[in-house]
C-alpha cells in the first residue's frame, strides 16, 4: 500500500512540476499564444507522465482513484477504460502543447499493439494539469464498422418506437370502458312520389248539345227541339268503304 501511495505521489508530483515557472513572485498574464516557459515544461513533463500511467497496475491505478484528485482520477480512469483495447505498450512519441481560450492542451502520441492511442492533458492558464483523456485512434475499417453498427441500432430502436406507438394507438378503441361506436342508422329512403292521377275532363259543351238536338228535330220534321234531350254523345267507328 505504501508503494502505491509513493507512485501516486510521483504522478502528483510530475503533473505539478510545470508549476515550477516563477514570474517575479506575482501571477503573470498571459498572452493569446500562452507562455514559452510553461509550454516548455508541460511538453516535458507529460511525456514522463504518460509513462509513468501505462505502467501502473490495476491495483495502483485504483489506488490514484482511491486517494487521488480530480486529474489523477480521470487519468486513472481514461486509462483502465482504453488499456484492454489498445493492447501491449510499443512506444511514447514527441509530445506536442497548444495554447486556446486560457488552457494548454498537450497531445502525447502512444504506439501500441493493436490500436495507438493519444493521451490528451488539459493544463489551466497556470499550468496546472486539470484533466487526461485517451483518444484510440481507430483505423478506417473500424471507424465505418463501427458507424455501421451505431447507424443498424439508431434504426432498430427507431422501428422499435414505430411498433410500440402503432400498439398504444390500437389500444385507442378500448378506452371509455370498452364500449364501442355504434355505427349510425342509415337514413330512411324518400318515398315515392304518388302517381298523378290525371283527372277525365268532361266536356259539356251546350252549344253542341244543342246544334245536335236541332239537327234530329229538323230531320224528323218537326218544328222545334224542345221536345228532344240529348243524355250522351258517342263517336261511332265506322268503316270507310
Amino acid at each position: 500500500m505504501k508503494q502505491i501511495l509513493k507512485k501516486v505521489s510521483a504522478l502528483l508530483a510530475v503533473a505539478a512540476c510545470s508549476t515550477a515557472v516563477i514570474f517575479s513572485g506575482s501571477v503573470a498574464t498571459f498572452a493569446d499564444e500562452g507562455k514559452p516557459e510553461i509550454m516548455e515544461s508541460i511538453q516535458g513533463a507529460v511525456g514522463q507522465l504518460t509513462e509513468e500511467l501505462i505502467g501502473f497496475s490495476d491495483e495502483e491505478l485504483q489506488g490514484l482513484i482511491d486517494k487521488g484528485n480530480g486529474f489523477t482520477i480521470s487519468s486513472a480512469e481514461a486509462w483502465m477504460a482504453a488499456r484492454e483495447e489498445v493492447g501491449a505498450f510499443v512506444s511514447v512519441g514527441e509530445p506536442s502543447v497548444e495554447f486556446d481560450d486560457k488552457m494548454y492542451a498537450a497531445t502525447v502520441p502512444v504506439d501500441f499493439e493493436t490500436y495507438d492511442a493519444n493521451f490528451v492533458y488539459i493544463f489551466n492558464e497556470e499550468g496546472i494539469a486539470e484533466t487526461c483523456t485517451v483518444d484510440i485512434q481507430y483505423p478506417l475499417s473500424e471507424n465505418m464498422k463501427r458507424a455501421g453498427m451505431n447507424t443498424v441500432m439508431g434504426l432498430g430502436t427507431v422501428f422499435m418506437v414505430l411498433v410500440f406507438l402503432m400498439f398504444i394507438i390500437s389500444l385507442f378503441k378500448f378506452v371509455g370502458g370498452g364500449k364501442k361506436k355504434t355505427a349510425a342508422p342509415a337514413a330512411a329512403p324518400a318515398p315515392a312520389p304518388a302517381p298523378v292521377v290525371e283527372e277525365e275532363e268532361y266536356v259539356d259543351d251546350l252549344e253542341l248539345i244543342a246544334v245536335i238536338a236541332a239537327a234530329i228535330a229538323a230531320s224528323e220534321g218537326a218544328e222545334s227541339a224542345d221536345g228532344y234531350v240529348v243524355k250522351s254523345i258517342r263517336k261511332v267507328n265506322r268503316r270507310v268503304r
